[in-house]
């Protein structure tokens, strides 16, 4: 189980790096998530992370069992605290696979309101030139008709 509960955390790691930085891989992890995100995705997740809460549960309880049984006999035995170690980088892991998770959502979420933000504000730039173009065409009007005249007037003089 470690050797699987290693895989999930650099494969988190990997996909915390990839929507960290720009790079080709992002947005289409970003499509990825939000196609999972949608139908029976979040039912799933919730299952998952509840089933990983409650085996890191267990693998906590387990690991304080061995604890006490090492208390109460007094001696070290090789077996408990090789079982302890494994208990405690099962339980490590377990919780930081759980916290990358969290930090994977965290992270799709924010990333996703930046684009809606920036889609928001080059359509509010991309407005105000329209605006400013409407409103600077009938100035040029006037300034033309206002050198008209005055060419009208100097030739007339």
């Amino acid at each position: 189980m470690i050797n699987l509960l290693f895989t999930v955390v650099f494969t988190e790691m990997t996909m915390i790096l990839i929507l960290l930085f720009r790079n080709p891989l992002r947005k289409l992890v970003i499509l990825g998530m939000n196609q999972l995100k949608q139908g029976k995705g979040p039912l799933v997740a919730k299952t998952v992370a509840t089933t990983l809460i409650v085996v890191f549960t267990s693998v906590l309880h387990n690991a304080l069992q061995i604890r006490k049984r090492l208390l109460d006999t007094g001696a070290v035995n090789s077996t408990d605290e090789i079982l302890m170690a494994d208990r405690v980088l099962e339980a490590t892991l377990l919780g930081f696979s759980l916290f990358l998770a969290l930090m994977i959502d965290r992270l799709h979420y924010y990333i996703k309101d930046l684009f809606l933000v920036r889609n928001d504000l080059e359509e509010v730039k991309r407005l105000n030139q329209l605006d400013y173009k409407d409103k600077r065409i009938p100035t040029e009007r006037e300034e033309v008709k206002q050198l008209e005249s005055d060419s009208r007037t100097r030739k007339s003089n």
